[in-house]
């Protein structure tokens, strides 16, 4: 698989129908409440990224400047939102995306997004920056099952598309991994580089010249979230956790689970 050939193809990536269905709702209200936009596309990544992708356009002149859903829906005329809703994919079945449990996948963005808005209020980082890179740091992984569907069954054979080796695995067998994908469609879309650079480094933090923060930030939040899904207990989470990057940000595992804002008490759906 080569990521210039994905990354040059057009992805369609599918949203939630429910977040649609509300979205179109809120939308048909006299006056439409922002803080209530905000809540419904900020719980889907596929919504987000259409947002932010227009805020960032020409017709606005701040490409690479708009970084989170509340200034976008504040940039974007509300009169232009039903014309983006009409537009998405719904996720409405099992092969919407071939390998891919798409409940599964949003409720793991979601959680990413929540974590790391809250690590990075720990750590002084922006948070707002920080939420918008969780809820669209696994978009990639969902572009490469839409573009190689045979290759990446494979590798799902050895490890799902949320397991926590994951990104590791797909560096070793294809020289790249989701997050490297979804840093390319984020650089096409003009968001702000620190989103990119979080989105492409998070995997391997410490792979870039200039540690990016936000890169570990989005790291610790994307191990929590997924250690969730592979219902890891305390000692399987102490023996996981990636260490060298809270040393980095000065966090240690005892930190990163007391700012978990998410109630964990109920086990993940069976994929």
């Amino acid at each position: 698989m080569d990521i210039h050939a994905l990354l040059r193809q057009p992805v369609v990536l599918p949203s939630q129908p429910r977040a649609v269905a509300l979205l179109k709702s809120a939308l048909a209200q006299a006056q439409p409440s922002l803080r209530r936009l905000n809540q419904i596309v900020g719980s889907d990544p596929a919504l987000a990224a259409q947002l932010l992708q227009q805020a960032n356009g020409p017709a606005y002149g701040l490409q690479g400047q708009v970084g989170g859903i509340a200034q976008a829906l504040v940039l974007v005329d509300t009169r232009q939102l039903p014309a983006l809703a009409g537009q998405v994919v719904l996720g409405t079945t099992s092969g919407s995306v071939p390998g891919v449990n798409l409940q599964a996948f949003w409720r793991y963005s979601l959680n990413t997004a929540k974590l790391a808005r809250s690590l990075a209020g720990l750590v002084h980082h922006d948070q707002i920056l920080a939420y918008t890179a969780g809820l669209l740091h696994g978009l990639g992984e969902l572009a490469m099952h839409l573009f190689d569907a045979r290759r990446m069954h494979d590798i799902n054979d050895l490890a799902g598309p949320l397991d926590i080796r994951r990104g590791k695995l797909e560096l070793r067998l294809l020289g790249f991994c989701y997050g490297q994908v979804s840093a390319g469609l984020a650089r096409q879309w003009d968001l702000p580089q620190t989103i990119i650079d979080a989105l492409r480094y998070h995997s391997a933090p410490f792979a870039n010249n200039v540690y990016e923060p936000l890169a570990g930030v989005l790291h610790l939040a994307a191990w929590r979230a997924r250690a969730r899904e592979a219902a890891m207990g305390d000692r399987e989470m102490v023996a996981n956790f990636p260490g060298e990057v809270g040393v980095a940000l000065g966090l240690d595992i005892d930190m990163v689970l007391q700012q978990d804002p998410i109630d964990w008490s109920a086990q993940p759906d069976d994929d």
